[in-house]
């Protein structure tokens, strides 16, 4: 099937014996020192009626409470919800809003320019537990660092030898106070087709308290194949990557340990801290869904195709080339869709729906590999992120479409 469902499957039967549970069986192989979680395959429903807690936006208002494009949300430890509002424009005038468990406003800070804590194009933001901000800017080359107040402190340039694509990398609050950083949360990415070839999708720490940020390499994921070779050799050796190819999706657990899903299958995989390497893999047995006609045809209105063109249309552009070629399938439709770790450490895994752009299902499992349930297809969406106590935010609009924030707290049994 892929690269993915031999390793599992090798792991899965290194054992000789496995035991049944209700709700889950495990099966642990000593061969290669990590724990195979085998969850059942018949969901438990979950109930989402979650209670608000506060909403904010507005069409009407206050400056802090009318958002142009809410690109992001995040947490801090004390409960206060970061708003990353980018007005309306794409990689400009980004604006972090600070508002308290009540929803109370706070204070805001950041601006477009070129002095200190001021973005050219900022494209990346995290916010610690302590409530110091990471903005990741692409245009200067720089993470800007902000205290729990907003005021700026320094910057941090990359690594020596990177170049701008190092800005491209998905980043994450990390518990240990670093940022977690990779190739994360989408799959269409272009990826050099010359000079020395990747042959994994590595999950990074970085430490930003330096002048320098320094780079260590936690986790190698896999790293799909190849995909359409068309462009290679007129783009300065690019190549175009494959429709539907399986993303890299990264969670972070209270511990510092790591969970990620890199391949079409339904396997999670779990490092630890401590000992350095990957202790556990969770799987339901779900299998992906084989690419048909009508999924392409499908895929082909959709608004990850239009990306698709649009990088091919670039390098076709940028290498001269008149003839631009139509992306290629990868074999299979990933199962999981989204993936994201709680501040109590719960997984949030959601399914493929019905249709490539529905919602679906939603799977609450623990890190230890225990199946606590599933909201079914349309009963929640994922939400854009999770805080303390139980607190959860999502972004959306209100019924003026007004962009807003809703934060509302889980029960304790999801959390």
């Amino acid at each position: 099937m892929t690269a993915d469902s031999s390793r599992l499957r090798a792991t899965r039967f290194a054992s000789t014996a496995t035991v049944l549970l209700v709700g889950s069986a495990t099966a642990t192989s000593s061969l290669i020192g990590q724990e195979t979680v085998q969850l059942t395959g018949r969901d438990r429903p979950l109930d989402a009626d979650f209670a608000e807690v506060y909403r904010i936006g507005v069409l009407d208002g206050e400056p802090w409470e009318m958002f142009g494009t809410v690109s992001k949300v995040a947490f801090d430890e004390d409960g206060n919800l970061y708003v990353f509002d980018l007005g309306g424009l794409l990689f400009d005038n980004l604006r972090v809003l600070v508002f308290d468990r009540t929803g109370g406003f706070v204070h805001e800070f950041g601006s477009t320019g070129d002095g200190p804590g001021e973005f050219r194009r900022p494209n990346r933001y995290v916010v610690s537990r302590d409530g110091a901000t990471v903005v990741g800017d692409m245009g200067r080359q720089r993470y800007h660092i902000f205290d729990e107040s907003g005021e700026f402190l320094r910057m941090v340039r990359p690594p020596e030898g990177s170049d701008w694509s190092f800005f491209r990398l998905g980043i994450l609050s990390d518990t240990e106070g670093g940022v977690v950083a990779g190739d994360f949360g989408t799959s269409l990415q272009i990826r050099s087709g010359g000079g020395s070839q990747p042959v994994s999708r590595p999950i990074l720490r970085l430490e930003l308290e330096g002048e320098l940020v320094r780079a260590d390499t936690l986790v190698h994921a896999w790293l799909p194949a190849y995909g359409d070779q068309n462009l290679r050799s007129a783009s300065g050796g690019r190549a175009l990557p494959r429709a539907l190819e399986p993303p890299l999706l990264v969670g972070v657990l209270p511990d510092g340990g790591i969970v990620y899903s890199d391949s079409s299958t339904y396997a999670l995989r779990v490092w630890s801290p401590e000992s350095g390497e990957i202790v556990r893999v969770i799987s339901r047995p779900f299998r992906p869904q084989p690419v048909t006609s009508l999924i392409m045809e499908e895929y082909g209105q959709g608004p990850d195709a239009r990306n698709l063109r649009a990088l091919a249309e670039g390098m076709a552009a940028g290498a001269g080339v008149d003839d631009v070629p139509e992306f290629s399938f990868y074999p299979e439709v990933p199962v999981i869709r989204a993936l994201s770790a709680t501040w109590e450490g719960h997984l949030w895994v959601e399914r493929r729906g019905g249709t490539l752009e529905s919602d679906g299902p939603i799977d609450v499992v623990t890190a230890d590999g225990r199946y606590v349930g599933t909201f079914p297809a349309g009963a929640t969406r994922m939400p854009d992120a999770f805080g303390p106590d139980g607190l959860a935010a999502f972004i959306g609009f209100d019924e003026f479409e007004a962009p807003s924030v809703v934060v509302r707290r889980l029960p304790v049994g999801v959390r």
